[in-house]
């Protein structure tokens, strides 16, 4: 069984793609309208820290659970819960994937070549030219597909937004395979203090998961 990661990213080894997705979802309460891109990006670019619990559904159908923790722009922290020896680590522009059973020293990987770099950058802007390639409503939630303008070829990620307020509630993230990873999270907590220490590859890599 594969290891469990958070989002895809790009291996140019054994002449391969890594895939790895995320997505998050909480039960969804009826909301009243769909969302402008604009709103959802003015929502992207207020959230600063947050921290709550997932649930990772992989594309293979198994599951993995932990705690999440953001910090923009740039940052996130994903903390598998045992069995898993998991952890994910994005900052300083790479993302690093510890594994404990496979010794102290992580798979890197450049975050810019994620999907998941479109909502940590330092300002969002959904709205710009050919990022999103889907938007709608289901009555409920609105959705968003969006991937890099300049390399489609990365992939995409799917995020599902409720109103009133709003909130983050889904991502998914494909790769050019057609490969996802559903992951279903617990009420993110906003605010806060998280020390940038918590977001530090070089840091975890002496100091493995705690």
């Amino acid at each position: 069984m594969s290891k469990p990661a958070p989002f895809p990213v790009q291996r140019r080894v054994r002449a391969g793609v890594l895939a790895i997705a995320v997505a998050a979802l909480t039960s969804l309460p009826a909301a009243a309208e769909q969302l402008s891109l604009n709103a959802l990006s003015a929502y992207l670019n207020a959230l600063q820290t947050a921290q709550g619990k997932f649930t990772q559904i992989n594309g293979d159908g198994t599951i993995a659970t932990g705690q999440i923790l953001i910090k923009r722009p740039g940052r996130v922290r994903f903390e598998y819960d045992p069995p898993e020896q998991t952890l994910v680590i994005a900052g300083g522009g790479a993302v690093a994937i510890f594994d404990k059973k496979a010794g102290p020293t992580p798979e890197t990987y450049p975050l810019n070549k994620t999907p998941l770099s479109l909502i940590l950058a330092k300002t969002v802007d959904l709205a710009q030219a050919k990022m999103v390639v889907g938007h709608s409503y289901d009555g409920t939630a609105t959705t968003v597909t969006a991937q890099d303008p300049d390399h489609p070829e990365y992939g995409n990620i799917q995020l599902k937004f409720t109103d009133s307020p709003v909130e983050l509630r889904q991502w998914v993230i494909n790769d050019e395979g057609g490969n996802s990873t559903t992951v279903i999270l617990g009420e993110l907590r906003q605010g806060g203090s998280l020390g940038d220490g918590l977001f530090n590859i070089d840091l975890a890599t002496e100091r493995p998961k705690r």
